[in-house]
């Protein structure tokens, strides 16, 4: 584990390789909005790396229907953050959070700062705002506990986390689920480990990409270009080794297309649900912005704007410089 994080240190020169005083760079936004691109030309222009902030991006072989980026693109710039877990893993906001500490540090070493880009706003969140000490639990072991576990019934379940875990015997039957499985797999009582305090949250400025009323118009001609580039295809290669229970397949768009490749419903009846559960994923992204980011700190960008670059690029020079004025209440900002 990178040392940073076990201590719960603060210190944004290690995940930036500028000043202490610089904030985090973040680009977010809903899906479809043109974050990626931005984000490309930006570290293009900047020597910069990308650290993808994307909980379907990391599963490997899951390509087109996640838009991650092209072989040429990771060749333009460094990424990371891509095909880091297999479709059948369990990937938390806690692990990504570690994660991407390691991938900052290596990036910044590497002389290319590193800027996280990415919708899953849990993820920057437990980045920025450190989560509760969680342990990292080895991903074979809990898979193979995990049938025992889920044969129990609320009464022997219970009985397990009052043993193992008193304190959090009375909750619901997930928490007592992790509670039971960090008891055994772990050696320690997850209500221990909650209890110790949080490492303080880091500086942070964000840049908000979004279109605005015409996301629901690139979101389908998104999903179009998908079918168009083999989505369909690459689900057909990947039910043929994926388990139909996999975590990967809970990505946007992919269930409902297997489904259709199974035949149980028509592919156009599939394609305009993956439109309509794309842009309700978008939606709540984009609620989740609003309420959960400061506006203060929010630099807000149309990407289809012709100095949406130059918006970007004078964010990141107020970011790298150590973000000495508020990002709100400059243009281009929000409040």
């Amino acid at each position: 584990m990178n040392s940073t994080v076990a201590s719960g240190a603060s210190d944004a020169r290690a995940v930036s390789g500028r000043p202490a005083s610089a904030p985090i760079a973040c680009i977010v936004g809903p899906t479809a909005a043109g974050k990626s691109a931005l984000a490309m030309a930006l570290a293009e222009a900047n020597g910069l790396a990308i650290v993808s902030a994307d909980s379907r991006q990391l599963y490997r072989g899951f390509d087109v229907g996640t838009a991650k980026p092209t072989p040429d693109e990771r060749a333009r710039v460094p990424h990371y953050g891509l095909d880091v877990a297999e479709p059948t893993e369990r990937y938390s906001a806690h692990r990504w959070a570690i994660d991407a500490e390691s991938w900052c540090t290596t990036a910044a070493a590497a002389g290319t700062p590193p800027v996280i880009v990415g919708g899953t706003g849990l993820y920057v969140r437990a980045f920025v705002e450190p989560l509760d000490a969680v342990p990292a639990l080895d991903a074979d072991r809990r898979t193979a506990l995990e049938p025992l576990l889920d044969a129990f019934d609320r009464t022997e379940l219970q009985r397990w986390c009052e043993r193992l875990d008193p304190a959090r015997a009375h909750l619901g039957r997930t928490q007592q689920l992790r509670a039971v499985e960090t008891a055994l797999l772990h050696g320690t009582r997850l209500s221990d480990r909650l209890g110790q305090p949080r490492p303080p949250a880091r500086p942070v400025r964000y840049l908000l990409v979004d279109p605005g009323p015409i996301l629901a118009t690139r979101i389908a001609e998104r999903v179009h270009r998908m079918v168009a580039n083999g989505f369909i295809e690459e689900i057909e290669r990947l039910r043929r080794d994926i388990p139909p229970d996999a975590p990967a397949w809970n990505a946007s768009g992919y269930g409902v297309v297997r489904a259709a490749v199974e035949g149980t419903i028509t592919m156009a009846a599939a394609i305009e649900r993956v439109v309509i559960e794309t842009r309700q994923y978008a939606k709540r992204q984009r609620t989740w912005f609003r309420h959960q980011v400061p506006s203060a700190l929010v630099t807000q960008v149309d990407p289809l704007d012709r100095d949406a670059l130059a918006t970007a690029r004078a964010w990141w020079d107020r970011t790298g410089q150590g973000g000495a004025h508020t990002d709100g209440m400059t243009p281009g900002g929000h409040t």
